[in-house]
């Protein structure tokens, strides 16, 4: 379904609470919308009902996200978020949104040279943990059995937002999972983000 009034937003190194904050007044305002943004560095982000026990030797630059999942550390990747009117997804039920909202980000890691499946396509136990680059969840992005990116959901009645993270560079935090570096791509964030809106239009 082609959808040609998208809005597109790029923002620069906001720290957890402002990046939040502005993901969430998207999902109130509920357009067509396709956001890039950046984090300042060593900040984190918690689960919508996440606890926060144990979590003050990651910082004090933190937030909560509108979706739920684990902790997921920040200021190595970039992050996209989508919000799109639920009834342009049609009768899509979850998962089919999920797929229909994550193929971008297939197209986006072809274009790297990568090959990548989500999690539940191939033989993973899916489980959850306190941090998300630990756990693997359906829809999760999966190189050579690694956890290269993760996404997540929230509903409303008419509204969708999703958004998720490509881990850019190597984190040294603990918890902090695997990066495209690893994976032997080494492209500035300009570019990276030149890649993922080019993706985003090409399929969308």
């Amino acid at each position: 379904m082609a959808i040609t009034n998208w809005k597109f937003i790029d923002t620069h190194e906001l720290c957890a609470r402002e990046n939040m904050e502005f993901d969430k007044s998207l999902l109130e305002l509920g357009e067509p919308t396709f956001r890039l943004y950046t984090w300042k560095e060593n900040s984190f982000t918690l689960g919508r009902s996440q606890k926060k026990e144990n979590v003050e030797k990651f910082g004090n630059d933190w937030a909560r996200r509108e979706t739920g999942g684990g902790l997921l550390l920040h200021g190595c990747d970039i992050s996209y978020s989508i919000t799109i009117p639920t009834k342009l997804l049609g009768n899509k039920n979850v998962k089919e949104s999920y797929e229909y909202l994550c193929s971008f980000l297939l197209h986006f890691y072809k274009k790297l040279g990568l090959h990548v499946e989500y999690a539940k396509d191939i033989n993973l136990e899916l489980n959850k943990s306190f941090f998300c680059q630990e756990g693997f969840e359906p829809y999760d992005i999966i190189c050579d059995g690694k956890k290269i990116g993760g996404n997540a959901q929230r509903r409303t009645k008419t509204t969708i937002l999703q958004h998720g993270s490509i881990p850019l560079k190597i984190d040294t935090r603990e918890h902090a999972g695997y990066s495209l570096e690893e994976f032997g791509v080494n492209l500035s964030p300009k570019k990276i983000k030149d890649l993922l809106r080019q993706s985003f239009v090409e399929l969308f």
